[in-house]
């Protein structure tokens, strides 16, 4: 396939990490077919395309490649979405098809190239990236791309940002406008037919707030922050831990003074079980932890580690009741975000209700938001729910907990 103006830019960059930002139809998939086609023939290699799901990757990426790697196939296996092509050299290449949904099979692989497509809407990106595919070009010195139309600002945003503090990476912004092959007046058509939101993210790739969105009241510029002033130090330090272990257990590092709240720190892991999930926690001194009430087995762990655990309300009604209180917290600016906690900043940005709303009023008719983008959002929902300030009641309990705490530590 010959490559239009655009997508050329785009594969003769030399950056080791590239990102590319783009409209639907700019031909993403065709750019992406044409990095792996380009380099299996080259020299003997493994690459992976990752879609958002085993589908897509069947449905788009697989017929496609079939279709280009005509003449240099030495074999293919359907099922497994996986293809062995000839090299120049006379040596083999192995190409696999992957969905997101399945990512963790590619652990301890090792790659030359990975291409990953439609990245904003990856759950648990970061989680994926850092602990299962990165790892997987460490041998080989091996490159990625990334391709999407944004989806809210999630954590394709901040990828897309990445090179501003990464010398690695690169990103690339187009317009669907850029493909010469779309015709103009259909794009115009488009323009004036749909929503000027939906519009401006689809075809013009820029970056809009997510429809649906539970906390509409977070704002980057508001609720973010760089370094946790000096005396929030001395505030009373929580913890709230949701368990998980294909979906990723999730621990906030939490200060407040019962009026504010400064979340200074995320822990994020997938396949981690709930020993060592209280093991991390334990080694914080955590002045009380709110744990998921429903792992009795992690909650349990937390305990044998004399770990200060506080029972937690949950239920159908304390999501509703929880998510008011953070929003509260966001509109009265009493809750600040350490920018690094970049997996609960796209939770923030990315949970949602299902697509249902009053006609009239734009409210949504669901009260309960979709069971995603959730972990630490969970564990942040336990302490606002049960978090009481230390009175002068209590504080002598609190004085003994953390004598007892001590000791043990000490003889460990």
């Amino acid at each position: 396939m010959l490559l239009h103006p655009a997508q050329k830019k785009v594969a003769i960059d030399t950056h080791r990490f590239r990102v590319l930002r783009c409209g639907r139809r700019f031909g993403k998939t065709i750019l992406l077919i044409e990095e792996i086609k380009a380099m299996a023939v080259s020299r003997p290699s493994r690459i992976a395309y990752i879609a958002k799901n085993y589908p897509q990757a069947r449905d788009i990426a697989w017929d496609l490649l079939c279709k280009e790697m005509k003449g240099a196939i030495i074999s293919t296996n359907e099922s497994r979405l996986e293809m062995r092509v000839s090299t120049v050299e006379g040596t083999e290449s192995i190409i696999f098809l992957r969905g997101w949904e399945s990512i963790e099979n590619l652990l301890g692989q090792a790659f030359d190239l990975l291409c990953l497509d439609e990245v904003a809407f990856m759950d648990n990106f970061w989680v994926n990236w850092e602990n299962v595919l990165r790892p997987t070009l460490t041998d080989r010195h091996g490159i990625a791309i990334f391709a999407s139309t944004p989806n809210g600002f999630n954590h394709f945003y901040d990828l897309c940002n990445k090179e501003l503090t990464d010398i690695d990476y690169k990103t690339f912004h187009f317009k669907t406008s850029d493909n010469p092959y779309i015709s103009k007046e259909e794009i115009e058509r488009a323009r004036k037919t749909l929503p000027e939101e939906v519009f401006v993210q689809q075809y013009e790739a820029e970056f809009r707030k997510k429809t649906g969105l539970v906390y509409k009241e977070f704002d980057r510029k508001i609720h973010l922050y760089d370094e946790l002033p000096p005396e929030v130090k001395s505030w009373t330090y929580l913890a709230g831990v949701d368990f998980g272990y294909q979906n990723p257990a999730a621990v906030l590092h939490v200060y407040t003074n019962g009026e504010m709240f400064y979340i200074d720190d995320e822990w994020y892991k997938k396949e981690r079980t709930d020993a060592q999930i209280a093991e991390y926690v334990a080694s914080y001194n955590f002045k009380a932890v709110y744990p998921d009430p429903e792992s009795a087995g992690g909650v349990e762990e937390l305990r044998r580690r004399r770990v200060n655990v506080r029972e937690v309300k949950k239920g159908k009604d304390t999501i509703v009741e929880g998510i008011q209180k953070i929003r509260e917290l966001l509109l009265n600016q009493k809750l600040k975000i350490n920018r690094r906690c970049i997996n609960l900043i796209s939770e923030f940005e990315m949970y949602s209700y299902e697509d249902e709303t009053d006609k009239n009023s734009g409210k949504s008719l669901k009260e309960i938001p979709l069971k995603a983008y959730d972990h630490g959002l969970d564990a942040f929902r336990y302490i606002i729910l049960t978090f009481k300030p230390i009175d002068a009641i209590n504080k002598r309990q609190h004085e003994i907990w953390d004598r007892n705490r001590y000791n043990l530590n000490s003889t460990r």
